[in-house]
């Protein structure tokens, strides 16, 4: 059921589609939302007819116009995307093609070469990579930034033909060539497309029965095979393991219903995540139903300027209920909500409507989870192109509602091997192969704490 406002955005839509002639269309656009020329008095009123009437001749002269014929379908498109894309870097239209293919990567499917990039001030930078994927394989990073396409520089593209390109047909090529930080010269890749089926959750025993659980983003139905990868993990660790890591460096985000359902597996009772919207009839908030299928056992949770969306809701929640020690680095701080709202011809928008908010009234918008444990991941701060957190994109929407800086109460419970764990790796620590866990510094010593917690609690001292 839709409400006042997606209504409104429906009828919106569907004027500008359906007007062909461009002066009657800005008369029904102007009375979907409530404004007539008859309401010239109201001030606010009769200046947003003027400027739907100034989209309407802008339209008309764009089509007739234009050096080259171009579709009334494409000028239309791009308006909507304008108009949505201007408001904060994750609201959207989406066409028809870019509907289905986000239907397909919530089921955890989609074709390409298994990345996902940031289009910032013209730059598009690689934010994740999906783990054993083409683009993985061939040597791409996240960081990097992608300054041509095939051969075409990408400020000549539109962000709807870059993902074209990327995405293609299964067994085809595509050559990306990107700029690198530490090298002086740009590099090429050529990239062979396949069907990517995510793997959204990998899982292994460590010694000392600790298991190691990486969950690379929230698809559906990512919670039942985390549940499966425990239920494996326990009957490998005996029946019962000592502590879990669970690694959520790089994962975007994806479905908020699977995030809540990750967190309350591992939280008893009290409240996951509240969202607070426009309309406070549209705010809700969820709590935990009283399970943890760990029984209790010590949890590690590692995150970095990769972890987004979703998968901050879950650390999050499992930082404020204490259920959790969180390691690594400072998260993207993406704390708003999109909903996709269907239009018509099979289109859709993304459109950010509410924060949410960590079980104490934290907001993560812009401001990301700060972990308990900060591990750089290289010996040395290494620059950056372009940004890492959310506050550092462009026109996002503002850090509103959440408890004040300073309101969180400080951790007391943090084992103390926290306080000898070192802030990066040495200077010959070997370089990251993620195919040798050994070379990732922030899962070792995250396998330090899980170790040490599970040693105090087998000797029933408090952890």
């Amino acid at each position: 059921m839709f409400s006042a406002k997606r209504r409104s955005a429906l009828l919106l839509a569907a004027a500008f589609v359906a007007g062909a002639v461009i002066n009657p269309a800005s008369d029904l656009i102007a009375r979907h939302i409530g404004v007539s020329a008859a309401f010239a008095q109201d001030t606010d009123r009769a200046e947003t007819y003027k400027l739907l009437k100034l989209f309407g001749d802008a339209f008309a002269l764009a089509r007739s116009e234009y050096v080259d014929p171009v579709s009334d379908k494409k000028l239309i498109e791009n308006a909507l995307n304008g108009m949505l894309t201007s408001l904060d870097p994750h609201s959207a239209f989406l066409t028809s093609d870019e509907f289905r293919e986000l239907d397909a990567e919530d089921k955890g499917q989609f074709n390409g070469i298994g990345m996902d990039v940031a289009v910032e001030g013209g730059n598009v930078r690689v934010v994740s990579l999906i783990d054993d994927a083409p683009a993985v394989r061939a040597g791409i990073k996240p960081g990097d930034i992608i300054i041509a396409l095939n051969g075409n520089p990408v400020e000549r593209l539109s962000a709807t033909h870059m993902i074209d390109q990327m995405e293609g047909r299964p067994n085809t090529l595509v050559t990306l060539t990107i700029r690198r930080a530490g090298v002086d010269h740009a590099l090429d890749f050529s990239i062979r497309r396949t069907v990517i089926r995510i793997k959204a959750v990998k899982q292994r025993l460590e010694p000392g029965q600790i298991g190691y659980i990486r969950l690379t983003e929230f698809s559906d139905p990512v919670n039942a095979a985390l549940k499966h990868a425990i239920r494996s993990l326990k009957r490998r660790a005996g029946g019962k393991l000592n502590a879990l890591v669970l690694d959520l460096r790089d994962n975007p985000g994806g479905l908020m219903d699977q995030a809540v359902a990750v967190a309350r597996d591992f939280i008893r009772h009290g409240p996951i995540v509240s969202t607070r919207a426009r309309n406070r009839d549209d705010s809700d908030w969820v709590a935990a139903t009283g399970t943890d299928i760990l029984g209790g056992a010590p949890i590690v949770v590692l995150i970095n300027s990769g972890t987004a969306s979703a998968s901050e809701v879950v650390a999050g929640a499992l930082q404020d209920h204490r259920r959790a020690v969180l390691v690594g680095a400072r998260s993207f701080g993406k704390g708003s909500v999109q909903e996709t709202i269907p239009l018509p011809g099979n289109t859709a928008m993304l459109l950010t409507t509410g924060r949410y908010y960590t079980p104490s009234g934290r907001s993560i918008q812009g401001r990301g989870i700060v972990p308990d444990v900060l591990v750089a991941d290289s010996p040395n701060d290494e620059p950056h192109f372009e940004a890492e957190h959310e506050d550092e994109l462009y026109h996002v929407i503002t850090n509103s509602g959440g408890t004040p800086d300073g309101a969180d109460r400080p951790r007391t419970d943090l084992p103390p091997i926290t306080k000898a764990i070192p802030g990066r790796p040495p200077k010959d620590f070997p370089e990251f192969d993620p195919a040798r866990p050994e070379t990732d510094f922030q899962l070792q010593q995250a396998l330090v704490i899980a170790r040490a917690m599970a040693a105090a609690a087998k000797a029933g001292a408090p952890d």
